[in-house]
Order: C-alpha cells, then structure tokens, then sequence
C-alpha cells in the first residue's frame, strides 16, 4: 500500500460539497482494516458520524451462537469514534493554512479507549454512533454506541483521540 503524505489531499479534505465521499475515502479505502470489517457510512457531521456493517463470517467470536467477537466490537467503536474527532478537527480547522492543516492530520490518533459490553453481540447488521464530548486544541472525547438492526444497545465506549 502507498502511504499518503499529509499534502496530498488536504485540498479536497476541506471541500465541504461531499462529506460522505472524503469520509468514504479516508476510512474505507485507504484503510485496509475497515474494509475487512465492512465498514459502510451512513452519515457524517461536524461532531457525529454514524457506520454500518453487516454480519460476515470473518467477524464471529462465538460461531456456536453467532455473536460478534469482542474485538470487532472495540474496533468498530474505536474507527467511530476517530472518524467522529477526524471531522471535528477538520471543521475547526476552516480556513487554515494546509500546512497547519496536514500537520495536525499527521498526529493524528487514539491515546485511549473504553468500552463497556452490555449484551452479547448478536445481530445481522450493526450500526455504531460516535459523537463528540469535547474538542481542544490537542485532544478531542467522543461517545460511542453500537446497535444491532433491532436497536438493541450491545455496546457503548470513550475515546480520547490526539487531534494536534
């Protein structure tokens, strides 16, 4: 895989016309991890975004009951909630040179999760939520939930992202 240097797409990062496709590209295709998960996005906005993923064989922790492994499980919450600080940092940055920019992009990552378990993850689709607690200049918290396509609550967790 070809590593990006942080210039080479700050100016359509911060094109607002299409949202969706720099959250596609970012997170989806230049991030091998969240393809093997089947990562699809649903919405994103300036301080919530929400994914979804089906069910795949890949993905099971318990094949005898078919629950999502707990792994899976942190991670999603985990992309979430990045993705959540990701275009906070992104619209905080407005109008700021693309060298501020791209170096803020290049620190990028989680200094810390938690994530609380509340019921075996059970399900055919799934979808996770993460929004914003606090934004600063270096750290930003996101609240994060995932739901099976009934809208039961399986898991919710904290992150803590460095963001400059």
């Amino acid at each position: 895989m070809e590593f990006l240097r942080p210039e080479d797409h700050i100016p359509n990062l911060m094109n607002d016309d299409n949202l969706m496709a720099i959250a596609h590209y970012f997170f989806i295709e230049r991030t091998p991890f969240n393809r093997v998960l089947g990562i699809r996005v649903k919405d994103v906005g300036e301080e919530a975004i929400t994914i979804e993923f089906d069910m795949k064989d890949d993905l099971y922790g318990n094949t005898f009951r078919g629950l999502l492994h707990g792994g899976v499980t942190a991670s999603i919450l985990d992309v979430v909630g990045g993705m959540a600080a990701f275009f906070n940092l992104r619209h905080r940055m407005k109008g700021q040179p693309v060298p501020k920019v791209a170096q803020h992009f290049s620190k990028f990552g989680t200094v810390d999760l938690r994530i609380d378990y509340l019921r075996p993850g059970q399900g055919k689709s799934f979808t996770a939520k993460g929004v914003i607690l606090r934004s600063g200049s270096r750290i930003a918290v996101a609240r994060m939930e995932l739901y099976n396509e009934i809208g039961k609550l399986l898991a919710v967790g904290t992150g803590t992202y460095m963001v400059g």
